[in-house]
Order: C-alpha cells, then sequence, then structure tokens
C-alpha cells in the first residue's frame, strides 16, 4: 500500500480508521477497510454519499456488518445445514462464505485510476473450503458510476466450484418512494423459498424483504424522494439480481449474483474453473445525477 501526501490513496482515522482513495480527476472517494473483508465502505460520486454503512455496529468486530459493498465468496446465501458436500467429503460453510469475514490486501493501481484488492486461502479457509484461490478485485470510479472487475484464480490440483456476489447497501431516502426498473414479473422469495410474484415483492419493501431475480437486462433503482437514480450493469455470469431491505434502515440492497442459494449442491449455474483457471466476473453501478442539485465535494 502507498501512503504518502501526494498520494490518492491515504490512511485515514476519521470518521472509524481506513484506506481513502481520492480519484486524482473526478476527487470522487472510495473508504476501504481491507482487513473487514476487502470492504468497500463508502462511494462518493459527485459529492453524494451513495452507501449505506451502521458504524455503530461496524465498530463492534463480533458484529456481522451492515453496509459497504460485502463480497460473498464462495457461496451466495446459505446452504442446508451449513454443509458443503464435496467428493472429499463434508464441510461447514457459513451464509455468504468467508470472504466477507477475512482480511484482504489493498494496493494503488499502476495508473491510480483506482484500487485493486487481493484474498488469497489459508489454512483457516482450506478447513471450510479445501482448495487453494486468489481473488482479485479491482474498484475504479469513473465517471458518474463504479467499475468492479474481479478474477478468481483456481490455483488447487483439482475443479473448484463456486459462486460469488456483491452485497452492496445503497442509501435511500424514503423505502416509501423507491421505485425498481428491469426486474422480471417473477421471482424467488428467500423467505420462503418459493416462487412469488415480484410486483407483490416490491410493495412490500417498508416490510422488509428478501428475494432473487433473473433479469434480461439493467436494473434500475429509483429514489423518487431525491430525483437520484442508480443502474446496476451485470455482465453474464454474475447477472443475477438479489433485492433485500432490512426496514426501518433507510437502504436497499441491489446485489449482483453468479448463482442463486445452493447453487453448489443444485448446479444451478454453478461456477466451476478447472485446475489453474480462473474466471472474469464484471459489474458496475451507474448513478444519474441530472435531477439533482450537484451536491458539495467529497
Amino acid at each position: 500500500m502507498i501512503d504518502g501526501d501526494s498520494s490518492p490513496l491515504l490512511r485515514k482515522q476519521s470518521p472509524y480508521p481506513h484506506w481513502q482513495y481520492l480519484h486524482p480527476e473526478s476527487g470522487d472517494r472510495l473508504r476501504i477497510v481491507p482487513e473487514r473483508g476487502g470492504l468497500v465502505t463508502d462511494w462518493c460520486c459527485n459529492g453524494h454519499e451513495l452507501l449505506y454503512l451502521d458504524q455503530e455496529r461496524f465498530a463492534d468486530p463480533e458484529k456481522s456488518i451492515r453496509g459497504g459493498i460485502p463480497v460473498l465468496f464462495p457461496i451466495c446465501g446459505n446452504l442446508p445445514g451449513d454443509l458443503l458436500p464435496l467428493p472429499s467429503g463434508e464441510f461447514i460453510l457459513k451464509q455468504h462464505g468467508f470472504a466477507r469475514d477475512q482480511p484482504w490486501e489493498l494496493q494503488l493501481l499502476e495508473d491510480h485510476s483506482g484500487v485493486k484488492l487481493s484474498f488469497v486461502d489459508s489454512e483457516e479457509t482450506r478447513a471450510a473450503y479445501p482448495f487453494s484461490f486468489l481473488l482479485e478485485m479491482v474498484v475504479r470510479p469513473i465517471r458518474n458510476a463504479l467499475e468492479i472487475d474481479v478474477n478468481v484464480h483456481n490455483r488447487s490440483q483439482s475443479a473448484m466450484p463456486f459462486s460469488f456476489g456483491l452485497h452492496p447497501y445503497f442509501k435511500v431516502t424514503d423505502l416509501n418512494k423507491v421505485r425498481l426498473e428491469g426486474l422480471p414479473n417473477s421471482c424467488l422469495n428467500h423467505l420462503q423459498m418459493a416462487e412469488a410474484e415480484t410486483a407483490i415483492q416490491l410493495a412490500a419493501l417498508t416490510e422488509g424483504v428478501d428475494f432473487l431475480t433473473r433479469p434480461a437486462g439493467p436494473v434500475t433503482l429509483v429514489d423518487e424522494a431525491s430525483g437520484r437514480s442508480l443502474q446496476l450493469q451485470h455482465e453474464n455470469p454474475m447477472d443475477l439480481t438479489v433485492v433485500w431491505t432490512d426496514p426501518p434502515r433507510q437502504m436497499l440492497c441491489l446485489e449482483p449474483w453468479t448463482g442463486p442459494r445452493e447453487a453448489l449442491i443444485s448446479g444451478d449455474r454453478k461456477l466451476e474453473i478447472e485446475a489453474g483457471g480462473q474466471q472474469r466476473l464484471r459489474c458496475s453501478f451507474s448513478i444519474n445525477l441530472e435531477k439533482t442539485v450537484r451536491a458539495a465535494s467529497c
């Protein structure tokens, strides 16, 4: 990591210990806490702080984080009994995997256009998931958008099954005045693990929802109270979308996943990398600021 007065990547202590990245041209800001799961805790674009973070909960390392952009690997969701069956035996693997709980490495990109986060297997991870791997995640602010480019490397001697997802928490002004565009008519209600009508789920955002969809294109979150919209643009195979709300928190999670819950058991969109191979995953979040007054600088 680089830490110097002239570097775009600096260590900061307020409002919590983190690394701050400032884009050299736009001034857009990222805050990253690599030791807490490679977590991006803040994205400020054109002066608009877009991510939700429960700082009080974040300050307690014994509690799961509510906010930022947690990384889900090597599974998304949970498994029955938290057991992953493999030819070599059964392994205990908790909900959403372990990447969000482990320390990552952080470095500035050579062209200073963003940062790269890296995570490798350890004795602890191999006890839950018996594979050798390297995750590399490049996070790059561009004009009115955030690009995330992931490479999953299999360093094992056998094929490696996995799922990957991101769990971004976006601030909203009022859940009663939120609209989602681009979702299909049907979805999977995670609370009941049953097919459901998307419209019914969307009508219950203020009550708390958790559902998975298979959209044909981008999905847009419209915050009608602020006049701001944010669009998730997928790239196959990370083109499923999970929507989650947790009232009274004024946030909505719009999550790109590669596969549904239990994909490593059901085979539904399970990804597998041959020994020595890699898989690239990409998505971006773009913000429409045309209807909003430009906020103060980050």
